[in-house]
């Protein structure tokens, strides 16, 4: 880690040159100059390697005022709503409100998910073995260890899935202070179920799915045993978080960057106020760093793009259900959890990677091919191959006792989880993001099959 995060440093050093270039997108004399309001209605149709088909509505909502910030815009307002055929079901809104306050600018999010088939691969990466095609099933009462079973051809494994009920309430503000330096600042409540299962569900009235299905153990069910998930935290919870910090902001546009600086740190307290007792308490707080630099290579053609991030806990328990969570102030992707999936890092199965403290690197080359104009709109086709990398940096800490007690913890170091892959772009007015990305990751126990996801926005 220590070797990346130098090459990091180095070539933040080496790109210093180009912060001094004027910070503003050149626009085409053909380009057409949006003003007012622009409405982007959708069907949802995309694909998640997690998550399986996507399907439903959404809608973009934008604000160019009188078309001297293009294509920077005024306000931007996102509805969706849309399922996926693995299950999991969203209902989002959220806003970008750039004018409302003055040199700052005011976001929201409001979303609500629904996830009875929720990945759960244990704590600490390489700690906790993958082992996929292989169910696990309790012939001795709880407490027994489980005996696996190969998964027969036409059947799956329940091992890996729990289920989880998310609502999420964000607001977040940014003030300048001067020139590219602002402050932060913010508020998010979640409220989180979590559990078993439904096996009856998955079943679906089938006598061999109910036979199959009903005696299954998951690795929730076994943590929840062996108490390496506490009883106080395996149901869920709330969590109410208070955030403050600074950034500073040189890029030419938020959405299709393609020259400048984005660094936000923050730090995030979260006080117990519910579940607060003299034996438990979740009260914690910790600090988030996100650098991002895009370095333009041949003009607005070609960029390098990078990202350094971590978390750390400075103090208190985070509960085992809040873990995943990415505690960044501005969101860019729906999915605001890691790592792996299409928030993090890219080719690890999601949720793969939780811990008390992370850290990650992703790099990739932004090549737009054409730009167009199609029904009065600004269009742009772009490449991006990329490589992503990630590790815990903060274990979760066990009893002893309780690791020995289960042959689910393997024990292993965590290292880098490390992937590569490559996306295209599909990018209207350089506002709307249409992705596709796919990538692979170098080590077995991240997955064995090839990532795939189709949705919305440059990963950062």
């Amino acid at each position: 880690m220590k070797r990346i995060i130098t090459l990091v440093v180095l070539a933040v050093l080496m790109a210093m040159p180009f912060v001094a270039q004027e910070s503003t997108r050149s626009i085409s004399d053909k380009e057409i100059i949006k003003k007012g309001w622009n409405f982007g209605p959708l069907p949802v149709v995309g694909f998640d390697s997690d998550l399986g088909f996507q399907y439903g509505l959404c809608c973009d909502i934008f604000n160019y005022g009188d078309g001297t910030r293009y294509p920077s815009y005024d306000y931007k307002i996102n509805l969706e709503a849309s399922t996926y055929t693995k299950g999991s079901s969203v209902l989002r809104c959220y806003g970008d409100f750039k004018t409302l306050i003055p040199d700052g600018k005011l976001f929201f999010d409001v979303t609500y998910f629904n996830a009875p088939k929720f990945e759960f691969y244990g704590f600490n990466g390489f700690a906790s073995p993958y082992v996929p095609d292989v169910a696990y099933f309790l012939s001795n009462g709880p407490g027994a260890v489980a005996s696996s079973v190969p998964v027969p051809e036409g059947k799956k494994s329940a091992f890996n899935w729990m289920s989880r009920n998310q609502f999420r309430a964000v607001v977040s503000m940014q003030k300048k202070i001067s020139g590219a330096l602002n402050w932060t600042a913010g508020f998010a409540y979640y409220n989180i179920k979590t559990g078993t299962i439904n096996r009856d569900k998955l079943a679906d009235n089938d006598a061999e799915k109910q036979a199959w299905y009903g005696d299954q153990m998951t690795l929730y069910d076994l943590y929840r045993d062996f108490s390496l998930i506490m009883p106080e935290e395996a149901e869920g919870g709330n969590v109410t978080q208070l955030k403050a910090g600074i950034t500073y902001d040189t890029r030419d546009h938020d959405s299709d960057p393609t020259r400048g600086f984005n660094i936000e740190a923050t730090f995030y307290y979260a006080p117990d106020l519910l579940y607060r007792t003299d034996t438990y308490n979740h009260t914690n707080g910790g600090i988030v760093f996100m650098g991002s630099h895009y370095v333009p290579v041949v003009g607005d053609k070609l960029t390098f793009a990078y990202r350094l991030g971590a978390q750390y806990t400075l103090f208190g328990s985070v509960p085992f259900y809040f873990m995943n969570n990415m505690n960044t102030m501005f969101f860019r992707k729906m999915y605001t959890e890691g790592l792996g999936g299409n928030a993090s890092v890219r080719g690890i199965h999601r949720n793969g990677v939780i811990g008390d403290g992370f850290a990650l690197l992703n790099a990739e080359l932004r090549w737009r091919i054409v730009e167009f104009r199609f029904i009065n709109q600004n269009w742009g086709f772009a490449v991006n191959p990329f490589f992503d990398c990630g590790q815990v940096i903060q274990p979760h800490q066990f009893d002893v006792q309780k690791k020995l007690a289960t042959p689910y913890y393997s024990g292993e170091d965590e290292h880098l989880h490390c992937t590569a892959g490559c996306g295209l772009k599909l990018v209207m007015n350089h506002n709307m993001v249409i992705s596709f990305e796919a990538a692979k990751p170098f080590s077995a126990n991240d997955g064995t099959g090839l990532w795939t996801n189709i949705g919305f926005n440059y990963l950062f």
